[in-house]
Formats: C-alpha cells, sequence, structure tokens
C-alpha cells in the first residue's frame, strides 16, 4: 500500500496554495516550480482541487488559486478521497478474486481483518489532521504526530492541538 504521485503532489500542491496564497492567489506556474512538477501536472491537480471544493481560482493577469475555505476546516482524509481514495477500499475482496467469481476466502479472511484495521487507523489520523496542520514546519510536526497518536489510542475525539 502507497499513495499514488497524484495524492503526493495533489496535497503539496494544496500546502503550496495555503502557504504562499496571498490576496491574487498563487499561480500554476508557481506551484509547479516550488513543487518540481510540470504546469500541465500542477494544474490537472489544482482542476481536481477545485471541482472538489478546496481551492477556487482567478482567471486574468492578477489571477491564481486560494483555498475556498480557512485551512484549519480543510481535513486531510476529504482531500485523499478527492484525489484518489482510500488505502483499501470496500470492494477490494470483489476485486481480487483470482480466477473464480468469488474470492476463496469470502466468509473466512483474516487477511480483510488486517485491511480494515490499518485503514480504520489511517482514517482515524487523516480526519484528524487538516491544511493548517501541514503548515507547520517539519520539527512541530514531529513534536505533534506523537501527541496526536497518544489521543487516537486514547479515544479521544476532538482534534487534538499540539
Amino acid at each position: 500500500m502507497k499513495l499514488s504521485a497524484q495524492e503526493e503532489y495533489g496535497v503539496r500542491c494544496l500546502i503550496q496554495v495555503a502557504g504562499n496564497g496571498g490576496p491574487s492567489g498563487v499561480t500554476i506556474p508557481d506551484i509547479s516550480k516550488a513543487e518540481g512538477i510540470s504546469a500541465a501536472h500542477a494544474a490537472k491537480l489544482l482542476r481536481i482541487l477545485r471541482r472538489s471544493g478546496f481551492v477556487k481560482s482567478v482567471r486574468g493577469k492578477v489571477g491564481g488559486y486560494s483555498l475556498s475555505r480557512p485551512a484549519h476546516k480543510i481535513v486531510l482524509g476529504d482531500v485523499l478521497d478527492a484525489l484518489g481514495g482510500r488505502l483499501f477500499e470496500t470492494n477490494f475482496c470483489k476485486s481480487h478474486v483470482g480466477t473464480g467469481k468469488i474470492c476463496k476466502h469470502s466468509t473466512d479472511c483474516s487477511l480483510r481483518t488486517l485491511w480494515h484495521t490499518v485503514q480504520a487507523a489511517v482514517d482515524q489520523v487523516l480526519e484528524r489532521t487538516t491544511l493548517q496542520d501541514l503548515l507547520r514546519p517539519e520539527s512541530e510536526m514531529i513534536r505533534w504526530v506523537p501527541t496526536l497518536s497518544f489521543a487516537i489510542s486514547n479515544g479521544v475525539t476532538s482534534r487534538v492541538e499540539g
């Protein structure tokens, strides 16, 4: 299981918009240069993010991309869902049946239980992480992530501020 390039660079583009978007926003050339991706690829990712309601765009000479709502209201789990989806989709077993019509393990599958558990843990982290959290420097994230992990393992339901 790994994140796709679309998910990785899509989140990076969103971070660029959040961190560098002034009153008129940040442009595709600025984002592509900052992230080392082509302008066409940045434009594709920003189109997905715009259609999903995370960014808005202004056309023209002074145009650019800006957030459609405050960074603390943009949840990373929602962003990743828009860019590509979950690590373990509920229809996974139906699409990996081998040579049969149904999976040989459809009634008793310890592996399915493991993937559901991994997905639930990932979901908990992603539901508690906002774009604002990702604007922190790495040194702060290193201190914040254990606090988040503690909150999840202890059943804290509200987002944790580090």
